[in-house]
């Protein structure tokens, strides 16, 4: 041990490369909500489902405490789940007790395995989405 400042340089360079390969690797595993601006109009259509991210849009057919089923634009319909961080807005905050059967909705939230949305962000009478499904889903 000629050079113990050689010795403890080379340990620093690879403490600092595996902390810079594990800090890549977790930010690599966070699902980001939102790529960029929210989706309007034609853009919605085009959403990468990513991470399980799925908008929908369409006509509030039942509600109760919990969740609201929601009358897509082809007949079909989608459970959509509430929970307490579930934003609703009409171009101002608004709450859970403003929603109502009848009201055009785009929900924003993530996709279950059994195929409900567990919603993150309601907007009450949106602008009309053109979503389309993408391939494989």
């Amino acid at each position: 041990m000629k050079n113990p400042i050689l010795i403890t340089v080379i340990a620093a360079l690879i403490t600092a490369g595996i902390s810079f390969f594990a800090g890549t690797k977790y930010q690599q595993s966070k699902t980001p909500l939102f790529s960029g601006r929210m989706p309007s109009g034609q853009l919605a259509g085009r959403i990468n489902n990513r991470g399980g991210f799925r908008p929908v849009s369409g006509e509030i057919i039942s509600i109760d405490d919990k969740s609201l089923t929601v009358k897509l634009a082809d007949g079909s319909s989608k459970i959509i789940i509430l929970s307490e961080k579930t934003e609703v807005n009409e171009a101002q905050k608004k709450s859970q007790g403003d929603l109502k059967t009848g009201l055009k909705v785009g929900v924003f939230g993530i996709e279950n395995s059994d195929g409900s949305v567990t919603a993150q962000n309601i907007q009450l009478n949106p602008v009309q989405f053109n979503v389309t499904p993408t391939p494989g889903n």
